[in-house]
């Protein structure tokens, strides 16, 4: 029998709500998502690595990273170019995911860029449900990812934050 992943997490209140930061025993960030979407990011994690085969244990900063996100939100953007992730999901995802990250902040880009970024530029939808799906919100910063005419589109958290966090940015 595998040993489940012991996972580690925290809370930090933030401008916008609370934050849940889940990362691994390596202090790799897993997971960042809001507290009132706690059931979704079990879900999440049940689909990624399997129910019944991880645990979540209450953590004070794991790994530097609740320290690294109230960095953030206290306007030191850059820290989040900085923090180690794990993730899983399918490989298209996973390449979704890191083209997120070489989004700079304070800059935007459309779906369909963001298809054209990965070599794919048909698969605008695709690119847009896998940055839907992106398990690590702020620090894969899928808030980044805007409509083709510059309107506010989805955003997991809402478009109220999606709209602070490129406000924090300098985005907007």
């Amino acid at each position: 029998m595998v040993e489940p992943l012991e996972f580690r997490i925290d809370r930090l209140k933030t401008p916008i709500g609370e934050l849940q930061i889940v990362a691994d025993g390596q202090g790799n960030l897993r997971t960042i998502d809001w507290t009132e979407h706690e059931d979704r990011m079990r879900l999440l994690l049940d689909r990624y690595y399997g129910k019944g085969r991880f645990t979540l244990r209450s953590s004070r900063d794991p790994g530097g990273l609740t320290r690294a996100m109230r960095d953030y939100f206290s306007g030191n953007l850059a820290i989040v170019d900085t923090l180690p992730v794990e993730t899983t999901g399918t490989p298209f995802q996973r390449s979704v995911w890191r083209m997120l990250r070489t989004i700079p902040h304070g800059t935007t880009i459309t779906y369909a860029q963001l298809a054209a970024r990965i070599g794919n530029p048909k698969a605008v939808r695709a690119a847009g449900l896998a940055n839907g799906q992106n398990p690590i919100s702020i620090v894969v910063p899928c808030h980044r990812v805007i409509g083709s005419n510059g309107t506010l589109t989805g955003y997991g958290g809402g478009l109220p934050r999606k709209k602070w966090l490129l406000e924090h940015e300098g985005a907007l």
